[in-house]
């Protein structure tokens, strides 16, 4: 996997940025905390996201994190 990108634009690359580059544990408390901020459009860190990478992104991100809980649910 090349790691020549800066802003993830597939679901691996996100996975890759989080667990492996921010060294960050998917887990279900931090996958629910994080979706709850997300999907919140009143939050200010869901603001500031959507102004900076735009809202196609952030629905990207949303939808990588309800994989993630996903994936996390049948393992667990």
């Amino acid at each position: 996997m090349s790691d020549d990108y800066i802003i993830p634009t597939t679901y691996v690359q996100w996975r890759q940025c989080i667990e492996v580059r921010c060294n960050i544990p998917l887990t279900p408390d931090y996958i629910s905390g994080r979706l709850t901020e997300l999907q919140d459009g009143k939050h200010p860190k869901t603001k500031q996201f959507r102004k900076l990478y735009g809202a196609e992104h952030l629905e990207h991100i949303i939808g990588w994190f309800q994989r993630a809980a996903e994936e996390v649910a049948v393992q667990g």
